[in-house]
């Protein structure tokens, strides 16, 4: 079986996130003095003991207010209650017991999940026991006294956690594909993470930055786990505040350098603006392979043309990321949408692939015969001695020249071009080393030092 899930539930503003952040053993959620900053559910990795187990952050529950997000925020913490082994219900133990925890706890014991009871911000340990008393009125049981932000009390409640959760010999854990979903705000992420999941996993609403947190979801298909990561929608940097906004940008970027491919999701009737621009010089950077999705395709007026004038279009102003296949879908209607992951699978072992130096080596060979590498103003000729791959993820190759200097631009890009013809890389981009003689004289001279050693 997968790994067992564990829910954290709660009223708003009583530490959820941050007792999340504690067990998964980063600061990937984004905690802040605001009511209402977590909205969909997201998935994070945690272990104690001898148990690994997913824990998902939930938005704060409030029964009787149906105003904005909050009737969509239920439903999300609904659908993690329903495929959770655990719940765990996180009160606030400095404020004490409130109506809305009574509701909550109401609502816990109809339902067919086993609950504890953490008491959160209890830093003192006497004043803690205390607090954590009051709440034995909830009959949930025995009420955890615990520090999200010191994890002081946090060993006894995952103790009895581990008690509810299937032993290590029935779980079976698969490599996973890291996938995550960039793109401006409003141009269908979430709505493309639901329809790839087939559920309604992510909170989709015409109000720009409605995700905030980057929200993790495994999907199975073909004997593969993919674990998809919807993302807040990266606005210029001088459009945003310090606050919520600024932290989810702050994790979107994050996602992009943790995956293995990046959905680049691009809206049909916007085009390619100049922020998309930025977006795609930040995946390059990171070295991350790429689909570039364009979506809201059932919104365009259609002809025989206009798929070609659109791909024109991608490829004018795309042209530098020309090596990631593209997709027009309708992340509304669910046209295409099946064939985004044959495309990431594409990617992923482009990405990951080695090429032997015997291969690449006979490449420069051949792109040398039909363009020779450029001659200086005072006679002195480019020469490539030979090339071999150094790493993959991306694909990266260095090339032993007598000079990097005497190879303009031109010829560099002759030579990236000639390795995409010849071993293909589709999907990711590759990056090309030009290393002198005098460094590889150095590299010799230290070795032979430390040789000598």
């Amino acid at each position: 079986m997968p790994l067992p899930i564990v829910a954290i539930i709660g009223r708003p503003n009583v530490g959820k996130s941050t007792f999340v952040n504690r067990l998964a053993g980063d600061q990937q959620a984004i905690v802040h003095d605001e009511p209402g900053i977590t909205r969909d559910r997201t998935y994070r990795p945690a272990f104690w003991r001898d148990r690994d187990f997913q824990v998902v952050d939930t938005g704060g529950l409030v029964f009787d207010d149906d105003t904005e997000f909050l009737p969509l925020i239920r439903q999300q913490a609904m659908a993690a209650l329903a495929e959770a082994a655990v719940a765990i219900f996180v009160v606030d133990g400095q404020t004490g017991p409130t109506e809305g925890d009574r509701e909550i706890a109401d609502w816990l014991r109809q339902q067919n999940v086993p609950a504890l009871l953490a008491v959160n911000k209890c830093e003192s340990v006497e004043q803690g026991l205390i607090q954590a008393a009051q709440f034995w009125e909830l009959g949930l049981g025995e009420p955890y006294p615990i520090s999200a932000i010191h994890g002081s009390g946090t060993g006894d409640l995952l103790d009895e956690l581990i008690t509810h959760l299937p032993s290590v010999d029935q779980i079976s854990e698969t490599e996973e594909i890291k996938v995550a979903i960039v793109g401006r705000p409003n141009v269908g992420k979430s709505s493309l993470l639901n329809a790839l999941t087939g559920e309604q996993r992510a909170i989709v609403s015409p109000i720009s930055g409605t995700t905030r947190d980057a929200i993790d979801t495994l999907v199975e298909r073909d004997e593969k786990t993919y674990r998809l990561i919807d993302t807040a929608g990266i606005r210029r940097k001088k459009n945003v505040d310090y606050g919520a906004e600024f932290f989810s940008i702050n994790r979107a970027f994050k996602a992009i350098r943790r995956a293995d491919v990046v959905l680049f999701v691009i809206d049909v009737l916007d085009g390619v603006t100049e922020q998309d621009l930025k977006l795609a010089d930040r995946i390059i950077e990171e070295g991350r392979a790429a689909v570039i999705v364009v979506n809201k395709w059932d919104a365009v007026e259609k002809d025989s043309n206009t798929i070609y004038q659109y791909q024109k279009m991608l490829q004018d102003r795309l042209y530098f990321m020309d090596w990631a296949e593209s997709i027009f879908i309708s992340a509304m209607t669910g046209q295409r949408v099946e064939k985004i992951l044959d495309l990431v699978d594409t990617a992923v072992g482009e990405h990951r692939r080695r090429v032997s130096t015997s291969v690449i080596n006979e490449v420069l060979e051949e792109a040398v015969r039909w363009h020779t590498p450029p001659t200086t103003r005072q006679g002195k000729q480019g020469k490539i001695y030979y090339g071999t791959q150094v790493s993959s993820q991306p694909p990266a190759i260095a090339l032993f020249v007598n000079d990097p200097k005497r190879f303009n631009e031109g010829y560099r890009r002759y030579i990236d071009r000639q390795f995409r013809e010849q071993l293909g890389f589709s999907g990711t981009p590759i990056r090309l080393f030009w290393r002198g003689k005098k460094v590889r004289d150095l590299e010799r001279n230290t070795a032979n030092r430390a040789t000598k050693v």
